[in-house]
């Protein structure tokens, strides 16, 4: 029986338990993080883990990565101050960001002999859990509620084994993994309202030499 994920991450959300707890929320990019900070940030103090060695190029990777930064910019800006007293009452929270390791290699010698693969296979599902595993990982150093990811809010990404992969690892450090399909409830279609809003630079491709030379072949 197919889980429904999203449902399962409502029925998280409006625990009033669950408010004001840390989430360690892995972005793969600010476009797709848009809707989930949207969404997320009224329940959770959020701390955005930009970690994506996947990327084919330094200069694509600092784009990328400035394009976070001002996206959580933006959004910090809108937020109103708040006393101690107003705290349970507030908007929403405000928004950090760290930003892992830019390794190139790390990602190569891991879809080693997966090249062929094709896009959204074995090769993806190994990506998947590499910077998942580093989130799990370090959510854990920070003491964190709950750890996820933005990547399924992509059409293009197999939510349920990004969703296994991350139950495995919450398993293995100890870490609530929030479930999610953050493209349900036109959770894409407002990452794409919300990009154009934001004017947020929109890559074609995931980020890694394989899904770019697919792309290129597409066209």
């Amino acid at each position: 029986m197919n889980r429904n994920y999203a449902k399962e991450l409502d029925k998280i959300l409006q625990s009033p338990g669950n408010r004001g707890k840390t989430l360690f929320l892995h972005s793969c990019c600010a476009p797709c993080s848009s809707y989930v900070l949207e969404y997320l940030r009224s329940f959770f103090r959020i701390t955005v883990f930009y970690y994506n060695p996947n990327i084919t190029s330094e200069p694509e990777y600092l784009h990328r990565v400035e394009e976070q930064k001002r996206l959580i910019r933006e959004f910090n800006s809108q937020l109103k101050e708040t006393g101690e007293a107003e705290e349970a009452n507030r908007e929403a929270y405000p928004i950090e960001i760290i930003e892992g390791d830019y390794d190139k290699e790390l990602f190569f010698n891991s879809v080693k002999g997966l090249e062929q693969c094709p896009e959204g296979g074995e090769r993806c599902f190994v990506c998947y859990e590499l910077r998942l595993r580093e989130t799990a990982r370090l959510a854990k150093e920070r003491e964190a509620d709950y750890f996820t990811t933005t990547l399924t809010i992509s059409p293009l990404k197999n939510a349920a084994k990004i969703n296994e992969i991350g139950e495995r690892l919450s398993g293995e450090f100890g870490t609530a993994f929030l479930p999610s399909d953050f493209k349900k409830k036109n959770g894409y279609k407002r990452s794409v309202e919300l990009s154009r809003e934001y004017d947020l630079y929109r890559q074609d491709y995931c980020g890694c030499v394989f899904s770019k030379l697919a792309k290129n072949e597409t066209r």
